[in-house]
């Protein structure tokens, strides 16, 4: 695997600040809403990018082994993260609602090679948000807003694992969608705090899940979760439209890996060996890439 990357949560605390109790019933969010959940990601990203970019001279980038015209490039979907931000903005303010404000953020990254992987998980993350989400926003306007935005979030994730880290562009012949709440979990993973008057959709971030950096298709490795009770668990493997389950081990916390993943799989812990949902949760989800070259050999 060419890298790992696991978004949990930064503290209890933190947690507690910025999302709301999941009730047992609630009413479908409204396309408002939907699209202040799109501008809470859009802030992250563009505080990303502008944090990093701040950090990271081109200097930077080229002693870390990346292409010369890499950093002029993530200049560019830098400029295209603010502009998500200032149009989604403008949209909430049209329909007579209050744009969600940024939040303050920490994120993990400690050289111009972990930026530019961290970022392409989180434009992989941003395109699964927006796929997900389609099927809740009503208004067609919205959806060809949101459409339009989802294919630029995949362009730059495209190039980001191509162009710059030479390993694939895509990963199934599906992009892989993600509900509210498994985008919300992995979001809460940079986010210390929220302003108060930000106001979203119920959401819920599930339980951290922590998946080896080593891990690799076809491998045991063990998973790390918290969990309670002796309940036969199982890790859901969402790529593309489709899941693979694997049972775990429930004394040692090791699964074996899937021989047919590859590309950006997302790696959940549930208590039901058919269903991946919010019902059957038990914790993450987690994103981890399996790189694989152009003969589809995972590298």
């Amino acid at each position: 695997m060419k890298y790992s990357i696991v978004f949990t949560a930064l503290s209890l605390f933190s947690l507690h600040q910025i999302a709301h109790a999941l009730p047992a019933k609630r009413d479908a969010p409204s396309d408002v809403d939907i699209l202040n959940f799109a501008l809470t990601l859009e802030h992250l990203e563009n505080a990303y990018y502008q944090q990093g970019l701040s950090k990271y001279s081109e200097q930077d980038f080229l002693d870390a082994g990346l292409p010369q015209w890499a950093r002029g490039r993530f200049q560019q979907v830098a400029a295209h993260e603010k502009t998500h931000v200032e149009f989604l903005t403008t949209a909430i303010n049209a329909a007579g609602a209050h744009p969600v404000e940024p939040c303050e953020y920490q994120f993990p990254d400690t050289d111009a090679k972990s930026f530019v992987a961290i970022s392409e998980a989180l434009e992989s993350v941003g395109t699964s948000a927006y796929n997900g989400a389609a099927a809740l926003i009503s208004n067609k306007d919205y959806l060809t807003v949101a459409a339009s935005i989802l294919s630029i979030e995949a362009r730059h994730a495209a190039w980001i694992n191509s162009a710059v880290q030479k390993i694939n562009p895509w990963s199934t012949a599906f992009e892989t969608p993600l509900d509210l709440n498994q985008v919300y979990t992995i979001a809460s993973g940079f986010i210390k705090s929220c302003p108060a008057s930000n106001k979203l959709p119920p959401v819920h971030a599930f339980p951290a899940l922590s998946v080896p950096a080593n891990a690799l298709p076809g491998k045991r490795v063990v998973l790390s979760f918290t969990a309670s009770g002796d309940k036969q668990l199982y890790a859901a493997f969402l790529t593309g439209t489709g899941t693979v389950f694997a049972k775990i081990d429930m004394n040692s916390k090791k699964v074996k890996i899937p021989k047919e993943l590859e590309g950006s799989v997302y790696v959940i812990v549930t208590d039901d060996e058919s269903k991946a949902d919010d019902s059957t949760t038990v914790a993450g989800p987690a994103l981890v890439m399996f790189a694989f070259d152009s003969e589809g050999k995972v590298v």
